[in-house]
Parts: structure tokens; C-alpha cells; sequence
């Protein structure tokens, strides 16, 4: 399959503070991916080096086969981006701020996109833009985007701002046009459940590497939680448990019970504890939202 996005053995640094190592990853064409990680893992870094507003300390970063620091101005035009934070010009309303920004890209302006977008928001074609709310307001930035028509968005934080009414549609917007129109999308969000409802596949970051990518299916139908009440109380998890690397994160619940997540089918964690002589109860198997597998992946501090 065709990548669209190739990061190869990054390593960046703020000062002396090593952010990652060696990171590589693929986005395939035609897929919408979201990175997924803590505060501090990198998950904004990464989004300014695919932009070329940072250079990595070694390492390389390709869009469309091309290093985004020397990415030639016609294939960049393929590219819509959004960073947080992001500053329109208030002093325009809906039209004059699309006309505007339509002369930055002759041939692959789709303005129907960005007012069809309006017109859910119930925008009046004539508001000023320092009159919206925040969340019109990214809707605006995000609608302009959408009109580029890149072939590649990279949206970071796209819910910023957003009430859930705003986020649910846009995340619907965003999914059927990305889909329909065979685009490609790399995007970060705090609101995982976002993030749920619109990816195909997902990178989950730890600090200074990936845990794992994987389309989100893989996470949905095949990661679980299991609990089982110990018969007696302990006050730290079983060493053994610790040192299986099936189990994410073991711990101990304030009553006793004990908690582990894992890609293991359940007759094989229950065999897996007789083999280490945990005495247990009957074993209870969760199923698991993206935001409960992210926290069993990646630990709750």
C-alpha cells in the first residue's frame, strides 16, 4: 500500500530533553489515523516536524515521497494543515475570508465545501468572524480547509474549543468526506471518543517511542480487561505478573481485586495464572471502549 506519510528513525530534543528516539511510522493512502498519547510523548512535536516547522535532530520526514523541508511549493499545496492555536483574520466575515484564501490555490478551490460546512453551523454568509464563538470559529479554519482539498489533511488538536454538538459534526463532516473523496487524514485529539467515531487506524505513543499501530478494530475486538478478586489481600502484584509482557499494567484495586489488561483470549490469562500459582476467583473479562484501551496501554499516571 501506497504511504503517504514516512517518518524514519526520528530523534528530537528541546534542549537537553529527549522527546524520541528512532521513531518511525507509515500512513497509508487513502486512511484517516489518529495519534494517540499523553501530555508530553510528542504528539504536537511530531505535527510540526511532518510540517517542517521543526527539523529533527536526526532522521527524516516525508510527504508524498518528498523531505518537508525541501518539499517543492506545488506538491505543498496538497497538504491542509492545522496547528493548535490557530489565528484567522477576525476582521473578515464567512465570504470575504474564503475569497481570500481561494487565491492561494487556482485550480483546487472547492468553495462548495467550506459553505455546505457553514450552512450545517447555521453561519450567516456575512458574519464577522470576531463575532463567533471559539468553536465557529475552528469550524471556519477547518471548512477552509476542507475547500484546499488537499490530499493530506494533518489536523492537531481539531477539537479544541468544541462542544460535543460542533465536535460530533464535524467528526461526521470530516469522515464521509474524507472516505468519498479517497483523501487521507493524520490527526491528534485529547477527546479520544472523537477519535473513536472517525479513525481507521491508530498510533499509540509512549514516552520516547510507539507502543503500537494498528487499524483500531484490531484494539476494539481484541483488547481486554480482565478482574478477578484474590482470595486473600496482598499489597503489591504478583512479581511474576509483572514480568509477562501479555499483561499491560497489573495492579491492585483498593478492595483486593486484581486488574490487568491484555490481547490474550481468556482461557489463555486463566492458564497463564494457575502457571504462575496465583490463587484467584472466577476471572471477568471487560470489553473496552478506545479511551478505557488507552488507558490499560499506556497506564492511568
Amino acid at each position: 500500500m501506497e504511504n503517504v506519510i514516512e517518518c524514519i528513525n526520528l530523534t528530537h530534543y528541546y534542549g537537553k530533553r529527549k522527546i524520541y528516539e528512532n521513531l518511525s511510522f507509515n500512513v497509508p493512502k487513502g486512511r484517516i489515523l489518529g495519534l494517540l498519547g499523553k501530555n508530553g510523548t510528542g504528539k504536537t512535536t511530531t505535527i510540526n516536524l511532518l510540517s517542517g516547522y521543526l527539523q529533527p535532530r536526526s532522521g527524516e520526514c516525508r510527504i508524498f515521497g518528498q523531505n518537508v523541508q525541501t518539499m517543492d511549493p506545488a506538491l505543498r499545496r496538497q497538504v491542509g494543515l492545522l496547528v493548535e492555536n490557530h489565528v484567522q483574520y477576525q476582521f473578515m466575515n464567512i465570504e470575504q475570508i474564503e475569497h481570500f484564501y481561494a487565491q492561494f490555490y487556482p485550480g483546487q478551490w472547492r468553495k462548495e465545501a467550506y459553505y455546505e460546512l457553514m450552512k450545517k453551523l447555521k453561519v450567516a454568509p456575512g458574519q464577522r468572524i470576531s463575532r463567533m464563538s471559539n468553536g465557529q470559529r475552528s469550524q471556519v479554519a477547518l471548512g477552509l480547509l476542507l475547500a484546499q482539498n488537499p490530499e493530506l489533511l494533518i489536523l492537531d488538536d481539531f477539537s479544541v474549543g468544541l462542544d460535543p454538538g460542533y465536535r460530533r459534526l464535524f467528526v461526521e463532516y470530516l469522515r464521509d468526506w474524507a472516505h468519498s473523496e479517497g483523501k487521507t487524514v493524520f490527526l491528534t485529539s485529547h477527546i479520544i471518543q472523537d477519535l473513536e467515531r472517525l479513525v481507521d487506524d491508530c498510533i499509540i505513543m509512549d514516552y520516547g517511542s510507539i507502543l503500537m499501530q494498528c487499524p483500531l478494530g484490531h484494539i476494539n475486538e481484541g483488547f481486554h480487561r480482565f478482574r478477578s478478586q484474590l482470595p486473600e489481600r496482598l499489597s503489591d502484584v504478583p512479581a511474576p505478573l509483572l514480568g509477562d509482557k501479555q499483561f499491560y499494567h497489573p495492579a491492585l484495586s483498593l478492595t483486593g481485586e486484581l486488574e490487568l489488561y491484555s490481547f490474550l483470549e481468556k482461557d489463555e490469562v486463566e492458564r497463564r495464572l494457575q502457571a504462575m500459582n496465583i490463587p484467584h476467583g472466577p476471572l471477568m473479562m471487560d470489553n473496552l471502549d478506545l479511551e478505557d484501551a488507552f488507558i490499560g496501554l499506556t497506564g492511568k499516571y
